[in-house]
């Protein structure tokens, strides 16, 4: 062997190296049983309580990392399709509406735990997110549609809330008599009389079974451009009980807010906020810097008046504002779970959608069938490499040997730039995997029977291998270029499948230059020059 020989050789068995450290994290990963998997899946290191327990979950959090991911089609999760409501903004609010809203989003699903999650704009108004291996969906599709414009209103006084309300009355007991044949035609107080209680300690309390019709007593309000209401009306968020019966406190706020959630820096959720229900989870959130000197201001003029903290038309706390408050600090306190805390906390994190968004089609691969496909697209490659491999052990003898290693070494460094890359398996990729190993063969079939050309001329082995890589190089890198070109072209205008169909080919083809032309002629120099040989099985 010539030292360029062993150069190779070296440079050889340094890559292989390379990729087996690089592939290792992966082998670890899918070593694990399903649930000690998810739980690699769902580390989150910053949401741990002691040291000990953050260093065990960076150590999950990096095995996850630096793993091949699989992709929805493979391990289950959710495909949403998601659409952009524009209708309300301004020309220029609209022309970054999208971005804005996936950016929001991107920081949603990245707190709320998804591994790998895919979030592409389609069109100008759609955007697609796929989110693999998700096992709580619901609470994802009501996390990412939430638009959570966070307003702080103060409530109205007692006496400003029953005039506002007798003036309701005044307009329906009106209506009733113009309408002759209405259902409230002899109903005296026909909205107050839906309530428990009307504007008390700045509320009002409406049982559960009015709480229909008198929702839709305040839309005809808000259609009647006639009936001008100095205030906003709200529900609180979650319902509570009086008097052992049912029902959701009704809010009469101010028009306008006093500060809005994008002076929100920061938020999240905690257990010991309620002084009056210990251990009940609630939100403490900071303010930024201009927004903690509007929030002394507010509280400072407005001592002993309710502040109302409204999200999506929905008050979630009205607490009494006992004291100037100067810190930029304050808290949600409510009837919250813990996953409703732990939702809250997000989006103030993230902030509030630019406009609302609508689910235009939404899908759900559960993880059976994706572990069907996995297996049904193992099988399938595992059928076409035998096939190749059988067929070349066959067709060329101890020549199709050197094509078998380069082929697995060619497969061994696809994987581990896929886990490098930190890119996604998708069933489409699979395929793009045994077309890899197709575009592979080929290249070799190529030079063998260049190879078996020149032997029929009478050249001497050496003279015959030389030759025939030489001649065979210009139309493999043709073929490979050509291919390459057109997975390239799928890679940038492709998404989704397509795309992970792309990138698997598009890595598989440049490897396959190194491995079927490099790899095996070092082989074949190696064995010549050292046996000295005189014939080539081939």
């Amino acid at each position: 062997m010539t030292k360029s020989d062993q150069r190779k050789f070296v440079f050889t068995l340094a890559g292989l190296a390379v990729c087996l450290y690089t592939l290792w994290p992966t082998f670890q990963f899918y070593a694990k049983s399903p649930a000690e998997r998810q739980e690699v899946l769902q580390a989150r290191p910053a949401a741990a309580t002691n040291a000990e327990e953050r260093q065990r979950l960076q150590k999950l959090a990096d095995l996850r990392e630096k793993s091949i991911k699989l992709g929805l089609d493979l391990q289950g999760g959710m495909y949403l399709l998601l659409e952009v409501d524009k209708s309300k903004l301004g020309p220029a609010e609209a022309k970054n509406a999208v971005d804005q809203a996936m950016q929001i989003i991107r920081n949603r699903i990245d707190q709320f735990g998804v591994a790998e999650p895919s979030i592409q704009k389609q069109g100008d108004n759609r955007i697609l997110i796929q989110l693999p291996g998700l096992l709580d969906q619901e609470r994802a599709k009501e996390l990412i549609g939430q638009t959570a414009l966070l307003d702080f209103k103060l409530v109205k006084t007692d006496e400003e809330q029953r005039a506002i309300i007798d003036r309701i009355d005044t307009y329906f007991e009106s209506k009733a008599a113009a309408d002759s044949g209405a259902v409230r035609d002899s109903l005296s107080r026909p909205f107050s009389s839906l309530f428990l209680s009307v504007a008390q300690a700045g509320e009002s309390f409406a049982l559960s079974e009015n709480e229909a019709m008198l929702n839709g007593m305040i839309q005809e309000l808000r259609a009647d451009s006639t009936f001008v209401l100095d205030g906003t009306m709200a529900w609180e968020a979650h319902q509570s009980e009086r008097e052992g019966r049912t029902g959701r406190v009704f809010y009469i706020l101010t028009k306008e807010p006093l500060m809005q959630g994008k002076e929100v820096q920061s938020a999240q959720m905690r257990l010991d906020l309620d002084q009056q229900r210990p251990g009940a989870p609630g939100v403490s959130f900071t303010l930024t810097s201009r927004g903690g000197a509007m929030f002394a201001d507010i509280t400072g003029s407005n001592t002993g008046r309710r502040l109302a903290i409204v999200l999506d038309n929905r008050v979630q706390s009205a607490p009494n504002i006992l004291e100037r408050i100067p810190r930029g600090q304050g808290s949600i306190t409510g009837n919250f779970t813990e996953e409703e805390a732990q939702n809250l906390s997000i989006v103030l994190r993230s902030g509030a959608l630019p406009a609302p968004v609508n689910v235009v089609e939404e899908r759900t691969v559960g993880p059976s069938l994706g572990q069907d496909s996995i297996q049904k697209g193992l099988m399938a490659g595992a059928m076409g490499a035998g096939a190749v491999v059988l067929f070349m052990l066959i067709y060329y003898r101890l020549s199709g040997v050197v094509a078998v290693v380069a082929l697995v070494l060619n497969i061994i460094a696809l994987l581990a730039c896929m886990a490098g890359f930190h890119a996604t398996l998708t069933l489409p990729g699979i395929a793009g995997v045994v077309l890899t190993i197709g575009m592979a063969v080929d290249a070799n079939v190529l030079i063998f029977e260049r190879i078996r050309e020149e032997l029929r001329h009478k050249k001497t082995v050496m003279a015959a291998i030389e030759t025939g890589y030489a001649r065979a190089y210009r139309t493999i890198v043709d073929a490979n270029v050509t291919t390459l070109l057109s997975a390239l072209a799928l890679m940038w205008f492709g998404t989704g499948p397509i795309r992970g169909f792309a990138v698997t080919l598009s890595i598989g083809l440049i490897i396959n230059m190194i491995t079927a032309v490099g790899v095996s002629k070092m082989i074949f120099d190696a064995w010549s020059l050292r046996r000295k040989v005189n014939s080539i099985s081939i």
